[in-house]
């Protein structure tokens, strides 16, 4: 069963409540529109695709050649590609499989980038279909797997719960002092769970869980409502895109249908809502005849500058802490930009449209940018899943990756190019 995407919701809601408008980014302001440079090959979610459907890039730092960086995408049931700055695939590994014949497949959907741990750099990836975490190192480029077979599911405790798929989903990796660390939300809850890297025998990677984190599931209102994102009566709202200010050792992490919340990496203290998405507030019921929620009116308790699904975060890192929080504005396809400095002011919305013969970005789901050089990208990179790759091809659902370079984002928002700022090899 399905719910209707949040932005649907609204729209309908605005019908109803006497005229229906598309979707928009932040009220009064205009949206920068930049052009991709590149695009990886599309990836189809079929039987003939090999069930591929794109998600989230990781981008590698080479330490000897820049050029030869590359960018890791998780393709879910279709596994992980890695590609070239040129948009060229490198290499690809399947997703593992179901280790029964009624049991799920693994599900590759968050990939990210730690470097050093026992003298490996790792591209680290939720498996959602297996709860599990799957570890690759990378060496000039090249990725191979060292995921210890005995790794524990990362919510669950038996493989019947894992099939019921509140699994292990969105992800993010911090390193501090005390270790090399990945986190991880799960699906259809509000937790988050913070896992200790772990070396293990032969040169494979493990994971150890130190705690969970529970974000609020239901909000009180400036009316004194008790109010929740409509959902299918065993669903909370769940998180997705997170990244951690690794200078801060703060998370971020994106409630998809609440908005984004700052708190500790390390899941003490107590989270703080950064933004709110503009559906926030917005009663819903749901039908389970139809298996759809019906929109209230707005009370007008939401933001305006996300419009759900809250999705993909990165940061863009410069010189004396400062910086920039980015994160992807599913439901108006644009992207949301913060100051990565305390109190993470909004600054102004891009969206990334056709050009150089290429199309856009639509329905973005994990996204990642880099202020270090590379290749062409002479001040940076940043690429976006495209949930709606271009050209259509009827009956087949059509993703793939967009690459932009980080110096037309600067331009058209008076940001700073900044290729000086924090290096994720340091």
């Amino acid at each position: 069963m399905r719910r209707p995407h949040p932005v649907l919701l609204t729209a309908l809601a605005t019908l109803l409540m006497g005229g229906l408008t598309a979707p928009t980014a932040a009220s009064g302001s205009t949206v920068a529109s930049v052009d991709p440079q590149v695009e990886t090959p599309a990836l189809f979610d079929d039987e003939a695709g090999g069930n591929a459907n794109g998600d989230d890039p990781a981008i590698w730092v080479d330490p000897d050649d820049d050029e030869d960086s590359v960018i890791v995408t998780t393709a879910k049931e279709g596994g992980l590609n890695v590609y070239d700055l040129d948009g060229q695939q490198l290499q690809h590994f399947d997703a593992p499989a179901a280790p029964g014949p009624d049991d799920e497949n693994g599900r590759f959907n968050n990939v990210d980038t730690t470097y050093g741990f026992a003298g490996k750099d790792l591209a680290v990836v939720s498996d959602r279909g297996r709860d599990q975490l799957r570890f690759y190192a990378i060496r000039d480029g090249h990725l191979t797997d060292v995921t210890d077979p005995a790794v524990p599911f990362l919510f669950n405790t038996t493989q019947a719960q894992v099939n019921d798929q509140e699994t292990g989903y969105g992800l993010t990796t911090w390193k501090d002092a005390t270790g090399t660390y990945a986190l991880v939300s799960r699906r259809h809850k509000t937790s988050i769970g913070l896992f200790k890297l772990v070396a293990t025998a032969g040169g494979k990677v493990g994971y150890q869980k130190v705690r969970t984190l529970d974000l609020p599931a239901s909000f009180t209102l400036p009316n004194g409502a008790t109010w929740a994102p409509c959902m299918e009566p065993d669903e909370l709202a769940q998180v997705e895109g997170m990244v951690v200010d690794q200078q801060r050792d703060v998370l971020y992490a994106a409630q998809e249908d609440v908005g984004i919340w700052r708190v500790r990496a390390d899941l003490t203290g107590t989270p703080v809502l950064v933004d709110k998405v503009k559906e926030y507030g917005v009663p819903g019921t749901y039908d389970p005849a139809t298996e759809e929620c019906t929109p209230g009116a707005d009370p007008g308790y939401g933001g305006t500058h996300l419009s759900a699904d809250a999705e993909g975060l990165t940061i863009y890192y410069r010189e004396n802490g400062k910086g920039y929080l980015l994160a992807s504005s599913q439901g108006d396809n644009t992207f949301a930009v913060y100051r990565r400095e305390p109190g993470n002011a909004y600054l102004g919305q891009f969206r990334v449209g056709d050009g150089n013969g290429l199309d856009g970005v639509e329905h973005s789901d994990g996204s990642a940018v880099i202020n270090v050089p590379l290749g062409d990208f002479d001040h940076g990179m940043f690429i976006a899943h495209d949930g709606a790759n271009t050209p259509e091809v009827p009956d087949r659902e059509n993703t793939n990756f967009k690459f932009v370079d980080w110096a037309d984002i600067a331009d058209d928002l008076d940001l700073a190019v900044d290729t000086d700022g924090w290096n994720p090899r340091d």
